[in-house]
């Protein structure tokens, strides 16, 4: 790697191609859509399942049982753009195994219907929706902004005993702005539709929730982790996500990262972003220029043919092109059928905000993205581009090139957040592809399914089991504590990683972790952590808060320590055995031989970051950044020396005194400092 592209994280995973999410029943149902159809009978159902999963099929097998054995009269299947509308043609289900076919009367697939989705040319659309509720026919497809008309137009009632499907639900929001989300509150009020919810992201809405916390308590929950989904792939073996700073014109860092051998989707950044050239026609053309010598352009696909100096010519698919007619014509090129089992159709795909969700292109190899994207669930769809399975595809990775900070800049507060965002990000995917982990505290006895190695389960020592059949981890953790409530469990059960994701986009915590070295690991993963959730889940007792922010903690830092057991290089076409992670989270247990709760609240989950970035940064940047950091240390709130004086009476408990003014440690320091600062504000207050 030169200069103009340094590595500034990565996250490398390596599956076991066991063929099991692709092996399907005698129903010809995959591992997923069983999972799912098992759920069938729920009213309201939210499934959870990684890209190429088979969530539109799932959801054929669930629509024809409500129709065929639970009494609803439709099923209106909601996808965010006329494209998506494609996975849902006509399938015969019948073939392999299943008791109907699916089938959509060409009239009522209305994301083919000719007409933009805006209230100008909507309405012969709502008018077609209103046509089929008055049909016995039994599937519509329509797009989101299609069934918003409808739903307008025609009221929530008009949909009663019917099953509303709503595809990449992650577009709904709780917002009351969002029309979509407030539809589907009022047919939840209403509460005489059934509702199956789909997304292929992890992450509840980022910055927004989608649904409101007791409306979201009323969905039945179906999650398919991507570890079970790649790890049961036929071909599929690796999966390396990097993140990259350069310097000066993005195009050329490129080609420091781009490997022609590689079928590969570049996503080129939005005009208003930091890299942005302002200019997304004449970016795309530079790329063309950097990759070879122009020979014009295929006249049946409208596909770019550029010349490499060995004389092999690439097939480029431009999709920034602004001349509407050129562009559809590459797009229909991508989409025909009868080229998605050729590899050698298209080699790059250049696009600005197409070829994200719902695109589907087994042969991609690298997804190459220019500039942060601040959505976590847009790099996740990003992602899922390239983790198609595919004859001979082995490996696959994702790289985000980052314009690096300058030092000179008078901005640099602002111009770091994007690199705190990409650390954020790389953990956050990191947690995703991940196996489950289950923590209990200690001899708490063997879990059923699981493999604790040649000796076993053992009484007394620090046990851990693998499910490689669901993509679990047992791991026990001395001290922890378990969470008490219903709500709590299922918290620590289901969405621990939205309580990570608050954790690593709270932009005070990562700057220190990332580049404060003054800041004690515990100041993170008690005082903050501890504070999110308690801001999240006020509801709930105080144990239960700390059961939950242990567990996410726990989970982080195991994750963190696996990786730094691991080998750091990347996965290649000839992947490793799918040992790694499990032998890292093995020889650490080993190492620790006690692991408790107390040693893991001192890692600080952002360590490794911190290593990575200086080797990535070079030292003037990096010092300014840690200067900028170190001055916005503030004085502490009460709420925050009231939380330091709660860990310094469990400090108490264990150690039989309170932490010193005087100690060198500086976490048993901050408490100390935290009950000064009430007691001087009791005084004066007195």
């Amino acid at each position: 790697m030169t200069d103009s592209a340094k590595s500034a994280s990565s996250v490398a995973v390596q599956y076991a191609a066991t063929g099991a999410s692709k092996q399907s029943n005698e129903l010809g149902m995959r591992a997923m859509q069983e999972r799912a159809f098992n759920k069938r009978g729920e009213k309201y159902l939210l499934i959870k399942s990684p890209p190429a999963s088979g969530k539109s099929r799932a959801l054929m097998f669930i629509a024809l049982d409500k129709i065929e054995n639970q009494g609803l009269k439709q099923a209106i299947i909601v996808v965010p753009e006329r494209s998506i509308g494609a996975s849902f043609k006509n399938t015969p289900l019948s073939a392999n195994g299943f008791w109907a076919d699916w089938t959509v009367a060409p009239q009522w697939n209305l994301c083919n219907a000719p007409g933009a989705d805006d209230p100008k040319v909507a309405k012969g659309k709502v008018d077609a929706v209103r046509t089929f509720l008055a049909s016995s026919d039994k599937a519509l497809v329509c797009t989101h902004a299609t069934f918003r008309f409808a739903v307008e137009e025609l009221g929530v009632e008009a949909f009663d005993d019917r099953l509303v499907a709503v595809d990449e639900f992650h577009h709904v929001s709780a917002n009351p702005d969002n029309r979509l989300g407030a539809h589907l509150r009022a047919f939840m009020a209403r509460d005489r539709a059934h509702i199956v919810a789909m997304t292929g992201s992890y992450f509840r809405g980022d910055a927004e929730a989608v649904l409101m916390p007791e409306d979201e308590a009323r969905f039945e929950k179906v999650t398919y982790t991507y570890y079970e989904q790649l790890n049961g792939y036929d071909y599929l073996k690796s999966l390396y996500i990097g993140y990259y700073f350069y310097t000066g014109p993005y195009v050329d860092a490129i080609a420091q990262v781009l490997d022609l051998d590689k079928k590969t989707i570049v996503h080129i950044p939005n005009v208003n972003a930091r890299e942005s050239l302002g200019d997304k026609i004449r970016e795309a053309e530079d790329i063309m220029q950097a990759l070879g010598n122009w020979k014009g352009s295929d006249p049946e696909t409208g596909f770019q043919l550029i010349e490499q100096a060995d004389g092999r010519v690439l097939r480029v698919a431009d999709l920034v092109d602004d001349d509407g007619a050129r562009r559809d014509r590459v797009i229909a090129s991508l989409k025909d059928p009868t080229q998605s089992d050729n590899r050698d159709h298209v080699d790059i795909i250049i696009a600005l905000g197409m070829a994200k969700e719902g695109f589907d292109w087994i042969w991609c190899e690298h997804a190459l993205t220019i500039g942060y994207r601040s959505s976590l669930t847009e790099i996740v769809q990003i992602i899922g581009r390239a983790t198609r399975d595919a004859p001979g595809k082995t490996s696959t990775r994702f790289t985000n090139l980052i314009a690096e900070p300058d030092a000179s800049e008078e901005t640099v507060n602002e111009a770091v957040n994007d690199t705190l965002k990409a650390i954020a990000a790389s953990l956050l995917m990191e947690q995703v592809l991940a196996p489950k982990f289950t923590f209990t505290p200690k001899d708490a006895g063997r879990k059923e399914g699981f493999d604790y190695g040649e000796a076993g389960y053992q009484e007394g020592q620090t046990n851990f089991g693998v499910n490689e059949a669901t993509g679990q981890y047992h791991l026990e953790i001395g001290g922890l504590v378990e969470p008490k409530s219903t709500e709590a469990k299922r918290i620590c059960e289901e969405d621990i990683n939205e309580v990570i994701t608050a954790f690593v986009q709270d932009r005070p915590s990562v700057e220190r972790g990332v580049f404060d070295e003054e800041t004690p690991a515990e100041e993170l993963t008690q005082l903050r952590m501890g504070r999110i959730v308690a801001e999240r889940y006020p509801e709930l007792t105080e144990e239960d808060q700390e059961a939950i922010r242990q567990h996410a903690i726990a989970a982080v830092a195991v994750t963190q320590e696996a990786k730094k057991q691991t080998s750091d290089q990347e996965p290649g076409d000839k992947p490793a055995v799918n040992t790694a992670f499990v032998n890292g989270v093995r020889r650490y247990v080993t190492h620790v031989k006690d692991l408790e709760i107390d040693l893991i609240d001192r890692i600080n989950p952002f360590q490794a970051s911190r290593a990575i970035l200086a080797k990535a940064m070079d030292e003037a940047t990096l010092g300014q950044v840690a200067d900028v950091i170190a001055s916005k240390r503030l004085n502490l709130t009460y709420e925050e020396a009231r939380m330091l004086a709660e860990r310094a009476v469990r400090f108490k408990r264990e150690t039989g005194r309170l932490p010193s003014r005087s100690a060198a440690d500086p976490w048993e320091l901050q408490m100390a400092e935290g009950i000064a600062y009430l007691q001087r504000r009791a005084a004066a207050n007195g």
